[in-house]
């Protein structure tokens, strides 16, 4: 009985046949969807083509103001400096004062106007060079009512927030009429009123 059980479970050769068709089929069908489960690389888009770069604009040339200097300095001249620059600044670009020099009778601190001459070293009163206009603009008489708020930092004492405050008092009032009239400008007290009343005119 138990040759017939085997008999009948054996498939035989073409029933193999069948089983192993079976197999490798259902091998492939396993592995043609394991291929298709596989992510498909995506193309990469297209690079985006860069803006040509706009033209930097030419930088706007620093304004200059032209300034003598002479005078016991180590290299008179004629010298262009930026717009704001100081006495100091001038003295400087021209090599600095000679050794016997002094700068006690300039303000270093004052801004430059254009077209100015700096006379390093000279004494209170001393006449200028033949052909040459008037030496230091800080010894000038200064009109109030005409005089700008870079020349006003030229008083003495006077700075720019000072000046600023002078040429307001002179525009919201229609103008000085009498010199006295700058002691009613915040920050001029009557020792600097005294300080700069040799200086101006109305």
């Amino acid at each position: 009985m138990a040759t017939q059980g085997q008999a009948a479970l054996d498939p035989g050769k073409p029933g193999l046949r069948v089983l192993l068709a079976v197999g490798v089929l259902a091998t492939a069908v396993a592995i043609f969807f394991v291929w298709q489960s596989k992510p498909s690389p995506q193309p990469l888009p297209p690079p985006t083509p860069m803006s040509p770069t706009a033209p930097t604009p030419p930088s706007t040339v620093a304004a200059k103001v032209t300034v003598h200097v002479t005078g016991k300095i180590r290299k008179p001249g004629v010298y262009r400096l930026p717009t704001g620059a100081r006495v100091t600044d001038a003295v400087t670009a021209a090599g600095g004062v000679s050794r016997s020099a002094s700068t006690g009778s300039l303000n270093l601190a004052r801004r430059l106007i254009d077209g100015e001459q700096i006379v390093v070293g000279a004494t209170p009163g001393q006449a200028p060079l033949p052909g040459l206009p008037a030496t230091d603009p800080a010894a000038t008489i200064l009109d109030l009512n005409s005089a700008t708020t870079d020349q006003l930092e030229q008083l003495p004492g006077v700075g720019e927030v000072l000046a600023a405050r002078i040429a307001e008092f002179r525009t919201s009032h229609g103008g000085f009429t009498t010199i006295e009239q700058l002691r009613e400008v915040t920050g001029i007290g009557p020792r600097k009123f005294e300080e700069i009343k040799p200086k101006v005119r109305v």
